[in-house]
C-alpha cells in the first residue's frame, strides 16, 4: 500500500525514539494486524528497561534547553509540524482507518483534529498568561505566572491512534515541556508514523534530541512510566480499571495525572425534539468508529409521547448501514479492532438478554468475503433499563440501549444514574428544557451539548469528563494550564519590610 512507504514503515519498525534517532531494544516486539482484513501490517520492537532509561534521560536534558526557548519560538516548530501533517494528511488518515478499523473519513477527521491543535497552540504560545492582584501591602507587587514542568508522559488508546497525542504533545511543547509517548500495542505503526513525519521538522530546526520521544510496549512500560517520579504529569486515556491504577501509582509519587478514561453517554429525546436531527446525532454517535469512541452514544432516553415513533424510525435508519471495509467512503461502520472486542461485544448481548434487555435490531458477527478479519459487527438495539449491570457498564462496541422517560427531571436522574460523567446531550426546540439540562441540576458531565449528539468535540473547547471518567480537561480551553507549574511572586519596591497581616516583627 502506498501510503506505508510514504509514511516510511517497514515490515519491522523500531518503537523506541527520541525525535530525532532511534533507540535500539530488545523488547517484546509488537505485532500490528489491521482488523480490516487480518493481515499483518508490520511488527514493532517494544521498549526494554535499557532503551526506556536511555529515553527518559535524553528527555530529562533536551527539557533543559527547550524550556529556555522563547515560548513563540516553540510555537513555531508546532506551526511547521502542523504544516508537515497537512502534507500526509492523506496517507496518515489512511493508516488510521486501516490500523484501527474507523472511517476513512473519521481517521482523515483525526489527523485534520492533529492540524488544528497545532494551530490553536501557535497561538497559545504567545499567550501564556498569568494574573497581577493587589497586594495590601503598599509598595508591593503580586502577580502569577506559569512555568514549564517538564516531561509529560502520554499513554493514548486504540481508538485515537494519533489525534488524543496531539492534543497533550502540542500543548506540552509550546508550553516547555518535553513529550514522552506510549502509544496503544494496538496501533503502534501509526506512532512510528507520526515520528517520522515531525523528525524532518525537528532536525531543520535544531530542535533538541528528546523533546518528542516514543517508547512502544505493552502494559510494563506504562507501569514504569507511572513510577518514575522524573515524569511530574502523566496523561493517560484508556479504561476506568486502567485509570485507576494509573493515579494510584502516580498518586503514590504525588505526581499530576490527566485521566480520560471510560464514558456511558446519553441523548435525551425529548417531545419537542426535531427528530430527523436527533436520529443522525443518535445514528453516528452509537455507530460511529463501530462504537468504539469514549463519546460514543451508549443510551437514549425517550420521551413516552414519542418513543415507539423514534424506536420505528432508528430502526429503519439501522437498516439501511453498510458495513465493510472502512477504506471504502460508501461504508457506515468499519470493524471493532480485534477479536476480543468481539468476543466483549458478544458477552454484553447476552448479559443484556439475561437482565431481560428486548433486542429490536439484533447483534451478530459478520461472515464472508470482505469480512474475514472476524471483526465486523452489526451494530444493534436493545430495550433496556438503566439499572442493568451491562447498562452501568461501558461495552466499547456498537450496542445502544434505549429507554422511556415521563419528565425532564426523571431524564436527567437517568442520565447521570451511571458511574461515568463524559458526554451527554439533550435533542429538544424548547429553551427552558435546552436551559435546565445544561444548569447545576442538570447534566453531571464534563460535555453538555444541545442538539448535537455526544460524539465529535472540537479542539477549542476542553475536553474531559467527571466522576469515573476521571476529572481531566485537555486539548482547549485554558487546558495548557495542567501543563504548567503555577508560581505566585510578591515584588517589594520601597526601602522597608512590611509584612502580611499587619503582623509587627521588631528586631
Amino acid at each position: 500500500m502506498k501510503f506505508l512507504k510514504s509514511l516510511k514503515l517497514q515490515a519491522n519498525n523500531n518503537g523506541v525514539s527520541t525525535g530525532v534517532n532511534w533507540v535500539k531494544s530488545n523488547g517484546e516486539k509488537l505485532q500490528s494486524f489491521s482488523p480490516v482484513d487480518g493481515k499483518l501490517i508490520g511488527t514493532v520492537t517494544g521498549a526494554d528497561a535499557k532503551a526506556y532509561e536511555a529515553v527518559i534521560k535524553k528527555a530529562e536534558a533536551a527539557f533543559i534547553e527547550w524550556r529556555s526557548w522563547p515560548a513563540p519560538k516553540r510555537g513555531e516548530i508546532v506551526r511547521q509540524v502542523g504544516e508537515e501533517l497537512r502534507k500526509y494528511k492523506s496517507d496518515l488518515g489512511q493508516l488510521v482507518s486501516y490500523e484501527m478499523g474507523k472511517s476513512l473519513q473519521e481517521g482523515l477527521g483525526e489527523v485534520q483534529e492533529m492540524i488544528d491543535i497545532c494551530d490553536f497552540a501557535v497561538g497559545l504560545s504567545r499567550q501564556l498568561h498569568g494574573l497581577t492582584m493587589h497586594s495590601e501591602r503598599p509598595g508591593h507587587r503580586m502577580y502569577e505566572q506559569y512555568h514549564p514542568l517538564g516531561i509529560v508522559g502520554v499513554i493514548s488508546a486504540f481508538n485515537f491512534p494519533v489525534a488524543v497525542w496531539s492534543w497533550n504533545a502540542a500543548l506540552a511543547w509550546v508550553c516547555g515541556d518535553t513529550c514522552v509517548w506510549k502509544p496503544s500495542e494496538k496501533t503502534p505503526l501509526c506512532a512510528i508514523a507520526c515520528q517520522n513525519i515531525i523528525q524532518s521538522v525537528f532536525k531543520k530546526n535544531n530542535v533538541p534530541e528528546g523533546v518528542s520521544c516514543i517508547i512502544a510496549g505493552g502494559r510494563n512500560v506504562g507501569e514504569w512510566m507511572s513510577s518514575d517520579a522524573r515524569i511530574p504529569l502523566l496523561s493517560a486515556t484508556g479504561s476506568t480499571r486502567m485509570g485507576k491504577a494509573v493515579a494510584a501509582a502516580v498518586g503514590q509519587r504525588l505526581g499530576k495525572s490527566l485521566l480520560e478514561l471510560g464514558g456511558n453517554n446519553a441523548i435525551i429525546i425529548t417531545e419537542n425534539a426535531d427528530l430527523d436531527m436527533a436520529l443522525i446525532g443518535a445514528a453516528f454517535g452509537a455507530v460511529g468508529t463501530a462504537g468504539q469512541r469514549c463519546t460514543s452514544t451508549r443510551r437514549l432516553i425517550i420521551h413516552e409521547k414519542i418513543y415507539n415513533k423514534f424506536k420505528e424510525k432508528l430502526a429503519h435508519a439501522y437498516g439501511q448501514l453498510k458495513i465493510g471495509n472502512p477504506l471504502n467512503e460508501k461504508n457506515h461502520v468499519g470493524p471493532l479492532i480485534d477479536k476480543d472486542a468481539v468476543n466483549m461485544y458478544l458477552d454484553s448481548i447476552e448479559k443484556c438478554k439475561e437482565e431481560g434487555g428486548k433486542f429490536i435490531v439484533e447483534g451478530g458477527v459478520l461472515k464472508g468475503k470482505g469480512y474475514e478479519s472476524g471483526c465486523y459487527v452489526k451494530p444493534c438495539i436493545a430495550e433496556a433499563k438503566n439499572n442493568f449491570k451491562i447498562v452501568q457498564h461501558e461495552t466499547f462496541a456498537p450496542i445502544l440501549y434505549l429507554m422511556k422517560y415521563k419528565t425532564l427531571d426523571e431524564a436527567i436522574a437517568l442520565q447521570n444514574g451511571v458511574p461515568q460523567g463524559l458526554s451527554s446531550a439533550i435533542m429538544t426546540n424548547n429553551m427552558r428544557q435546552a436551559e435546565q439540562f445544561l444548569s447545576q441540576a442538570g447534566s453531571d458531565c464534563g460535555i453538555a451539548n444541545v442538539n448535537i449528539g455526544t460524539s465529535g468535540a472540537e479542539i477549542g473547547g476542553a475536553f474531559g469528563g467527571e466522576k469515573e471518567t476521571g476529572g481531566g480537561r485537555e486539548s482547549g480551553s485554558d487546558a495548557w494550564k495542567v501543563y504548567m507549574r503555577r508560581q505566585t511572586n510578591t515584588i517589594n519596591y520601597t526601602d522597608k519590610l512590611p509584612l502580611a497581616q499587619g503582623i509587627k516583627f521588631n528586631l
